[in-house]
């Protein structure tokens, strides 16, 4: 039982490091990389948009809207995972910049790449999401795809009043339900 738990430990741990290596934004410049999350945030909203055509009225109509590429993985009881993206808000036009990071514990195996779609009714929700950032929800996940083959799913949730969350699976097989809780803030490198 030991051997099993200093196992899960290392491979945990190996994992988070792999994970946190892997999910930094692309581009040797600033402007190099907010240009990668441009990138990013159109070809993440078009796939939204063919997966859950109503989520386009949605965010044309909301105060602002964030989307995030998340890189997660799940062994045993430990969840972890990292990310990058950008809030915009819909009044100003403004963008800002902003990493995540999520930690839980729960059951699970595997590791998926997706992107997270936030959506935000009005300013206070919006504001409060980039002053504070911090979420803390529960997940229960079945991801099967790996190279443009199998299977991804998408479902829009009201996770607070007045935030709605739409997730899309872009690569990876994962089985897990988890209590997470995710952290986001500005980068301020970017911003």
């Amino acid at each position: 039982m030991i051997r099993l738990k200093t196992t899960a430990i290392l491979i945990a741990t190996l994992s988070t490091l792999l994970i946190l290596s892997g999910c930094s934004v692309t581009g040797g410049t600033k402007n190099d990389k907010i240009s990668n999350i441009h990138k990013m945030r159109s070809a993440d909203l078009a796939e939204l948009y063919k997966v859950a055509p109503a989520a386009q009225r949605k965010i044309a109509n909301a105060y602002g809207y964030a989307v995030f590429d998340n890189k997660g993985i799940y062994i045993l009881a430990v969840s972890t995972g990292q990310g990058y993206g950008v809030a915009h808000n819909n009044k100003t036009g403004k963008d800002t910049y902003m990493k995540m990071f999520s930690a839980g514990a729960g059951v699970g195996m595997g590791a998926k790449s997706y992107s997270a779609v936030l959506i935000f009714a009005d300013k206070t929700v919006y504001d409060y999401f980039l002053e504070t950032g911090l979420t803390g929800n529960g997940s229960a996940d079945i991801a099967a795809q790996y190279k443009d083959e199998g299977d991804s799913a998408s479902l829009g949730l009201d996770v607070a009043p007045g935030v709605s969350l739409y997730q899309i699976t872009k690569t990876g097989l994962a089985l897990q339900a988890t209590l997470q809780g995710t952290k986001f803030w500005k980068d301020d490198s970017l911003n």
